[in-house]
């Protein structure tokens, strides 16, 4: 089945995964392989200001990875995952927004910066 995008999950991803459960851990990222493949808005969702999240609701616990789109390559869209945490209420905390938005600015200054190293 074609992926309709790549991942790229960022170190915050993999300390927070570190610190589950392995069938929780393994159920997240079964649903991240999952939403590569489908549009489905229960696994993979538009928040607001360019990001979005991965969701798993598992064993009652609501699990979300935090991410943005990267489409500057026109062959390969990536998806970079900022960071997770787990939800404790309907509304996605605005502190986590703002983690997601910091990390997706120094992403692309990063970015910017190995652009002019390479040319």
């Amino acid at each position: 089945m074609n992926e309709l995008f790549e991942i790229l999950l960022l170190e915050e991803v993999f300390d927070f995964l570190a610190d589950l459960d392995k069938k929780h851990r393994e159920k997240i990222l079964y649903n991240i392989r999952k939403s590569q493949t489908d549009r489905d808005p229960e696994l993979f969702k538009k928040l607001k200001d360019d990001i979005w999240e991965f969701r798993t609701l598992y064993q009652g616990l609501q699990y979300r990875l935090l991410a943005f789109w990267d489409k500057a390559d026109k062959e390969h869209t990536l998806v970079v995952s900022t960071h997770g945490f787990i939800k404790k209420r309907s509304k996605v905390p605005e502190n986590e927004l703002i983690i997601a938005k910091q990390i997706r600015t120094e992403y692309f200054e990063e970015k910017a910066k190995l652009k002019i190293i390479k040319k």
